[in-house]
């Protein structure tokens, strides 16, 4: 099922600043096809330098990937966050971007960034400082941003918080669950979905949260009937190693689903902030969100191809489309818009 494959794949405190350490340099190689003006044919090879950063903090060690030239020659650097998804994920809508110097990370406790707090939970706020760090780090000025699914939830702290960080922000599908009309139940079903991943592990509890995910308009009693489906309907695992550390089913990620925005902050900050919703997703919880996002904005959700993971590419499962949904990005993003929304 396209709609559900593609979720499988979602400064030291103190008056000197840390320089962050650079880890590594390595370089891509793709043929772009022409989509600027000033590309003057049809298609061409181009190769893009990868630099990775270490920045430690006293909270945590985070890693992060710089495509192209800082500072930047023109255009704002375009950060792409995700949670708990980490960078990997954007490997190829990325690529799409030629004409922008395009950064990504790991968040904290993911992949690559390790974490010092002694804390397992991902919370917006841990994330939006972290956010917040990096773009210090950059050291270009606010920048431009993509943020899915629970990166767009971070990214909302992050303007709400540091508003000068970002001029544009295209938060697409955020899972914010308190903003449903039935919350209440959406939470209960996100609870099940945990407590299937507790008693049998990471397929059933994969399962159970694509099912969640999959189920048509609100959700109610006879919608949790539904969640005990076996793994193999999706391919999944039925063995239990015996982990029960995942961020998006152990419970850890609450804290993002589970968040308020400001949301008189975001309609205060210069920042203009686009939600964005898959047109496959539309209907579904992570599209009802991304409505209910829009609408307390006081704006209708713009439309995105695919589904909630419509920038992954095909090693992350089918349904995704990094070209054309980078296409859509483009425009949104080189959008003349004075009133910010």
């Amino acid at each position: 099922m396209s709609a559900t494959a593609s979720l499988v794949g979602v400064f030291t405190a103190g008056p000197r600043r840390r320089v962050p350490e650079l880890t590594h340099t390595a370089f891509t190689c793709v043929t772009v096809a022409c989509k600027q003006p000033w590309m003057s044919q049809a298609g061409f090879n181009l190769c893009f330098m990868t630099e990775t950063f270490s920045l430690t903090t006293a909270e945590a060690t985070l890693a992060y990937d710089v495509r192209g030239p800082l500072p930047t020659t023109g255009r704002p650097p375009l950060m792409m966050v995700a949670a708990p998804m980490d960078a990997s994920g954007f490997g190829a809508l990325a690529t799409q971007f030629p004409d922008r110097t395009v950064v990504t990370y790991d968040p904290r406790g993911i992949a690559r960034s390790a974490r010092h707090d002694g804390r397992s939970e991902h919370t917006p706020q841990q994330n939006a400082n972290d956010l917040h760090r990096i773009v210090a780090a950059l050291d270009c000025g606010p920048v431009d941003m993509f943020a899915g699914s629970g990166g767009a939830v971070s990214a909302m702290a992050l303007v709400a918080t540091h508003p000068r960080d970002v001029a544009v922000l295209v938060a697409h599908e955020p899972p914010l669950l308190g903003l449903l009309p039935d919350a209440r139940q959406a939470f209960a079903a996100e609870r099940i979905v945990q407590d299937i991943y507790a008693e049998k592990g990471w397929g059933h509890g994969m399962a159970a949260f694509l099912t969640m995910n999959s189920i048509p308009g609100e959700l109610s009693a006879s919608s949790m009937d539904q969640l005990a489906l076996p793994p193999s309907r999706f391919g999944l695992p039925h063995d239990d190693d015996g982990s029960r550390n995942d961020p998006l089913l152990s419970g850890a990620s609450n804290p993002i689903t589970g968040y308020e925005p400001d949301f008189a902050a975001l309609e205060d900050a210069p920042t203009r902030i686009v939600i964005a919703v898959g047109a496959a997703s539309r209907g579904h919880l992570t599209g009802r969100t991304s409505e209910a996002t829009a609408q307390a904005l006081g704006q209708t959700a713009t439309q995105f191809p695919g589904d909630h993971g419509g920038y992954l590419s095909e090693e992350f499962g089918p349904g995704g489309d990094p070209k054309a949904f980078a296409v859509r990005l483009h425009e949104v993003l080189d959008r003349d818009d004075t009133t910010r929304r």
